[in-house]
């Protein structure tokens, strides 16, 4: 999944498992309303096992009203360096989450992608994406397992399972700072395409947003299936109204098609948000 949608959407993360363990006395002080901006950018958007980017280097900036820091109300611009456009595509966003207990919480999110007229033939046809992911604490590893839907000309159905483990520094800046860490490791599973030439057998992506036709080759049957491994290390540095991180990564691809759109490799992401109230 690209790593700056779901930043864009869950930016307080106080109340989460593995986050920080605060007294009960400073949760009941989360502020009702809260606004923050961001900004970032990146060197290859990687989204559901394809680069919209197209292996280029992209920016996006960000704004996210925030109610009780439950639910996340985000929208966004995107600006591929691989098109003119100032605004290849946007965001309008929706994440709840809800802490059930020391080990276990649950969130739901709606995201639609709204992508620029002039890039419709070109990029990827607009789209809704829906997920309902689990949250489990294990002390040692934080497990999220998501069930998510995207609708476009046609469906598609994915799951996904991310293990990672939060820690931060001691308190920093006369106790008004930190760094965080929090590595982790993320299986993507979702509908393949195994093609049979006389060339031999290749096996692909099929992605339910992508403007780009299929070919006419008539021996092909889909597969569902684990498609892709990600691994990454956000590294974060924190105040009460300030985040700085950067997030190194690398893509893992578990299919056989050598199309110039499937990610493969080194990604990074840089992202800041400020809080305004």
């Amino acid at each position: 999944l690209v790593p700056v949608i779901a930043a864009l959407l869950t930016i307080s993360n106080s109340t989460f498992s593995q986050q920080t363990d605060l007294p009960e006395e400073e949760i009941e002080k989360v502020s009702t309303h809260s606004l923050y901006a961001g900004a970032g950018f990146g060197n290859n958007m990687v989204y559901m096992g394809s680069s919209i980017s197209q292996d280029k280097p992209y920016f996006y900036g960000s704004l996210t009203y925030g109610l009780k820091e439950k639910l996340f109300v985000s929208a966004s611009g995107f600006h591929l360096n691989a098109f003119d456009q100032t605004i290849a595509f946007s965001t309008l966003g929706a994440n709840y989450s809800q802490v059930i207990n020391s080990w276990f919480d649950i969130s739901a999110g709606l995201s639609g992608y709204l992508v620029n007229k002039n890039l419709a033939d070109t990029l990827f046809t607009s789209f809704l994406y829906g997920d309902i992911t689990l949250g489990f604490d294990w002390k040692i590893l934080y497990t999220k397992i998501s069930a998510g839907g995207l609708f476009a000309e046609s469906s598609g159905v994915y799951f996904q399972m991310r293990n990672s483990h939060f820690f931060q520094t001691p308190e920093i800046i006369n106790g008004r700072a930190y760094i965080s860490f929090d590595p982790y490791i993320n299986m993507l599973f979702g509908s393949m395409t195994e093609t049979k030439t006389t060339d031999g057998t290749t096996i692909g992506i099929t992605l339910p947003y992508h403007s780009k036709k299929s070919g006419g080759n008539s021996s092909t049957t889909t597969i569902f299936g684990l498609t892709e491994v990600d691994l990454g290390i956000p590294i974060s540095f924190n105040t009460d109204r300030f985040s700085l991180e950067a997030e190194p990564g690398f893509a893992i691809p578990l299919y056989s098609d050598t199309d110039p759109l499937n990610p493969k490799g080194f990604v990074l992401l840089v992202s800041c948000f400020i809080k305004i109230f």
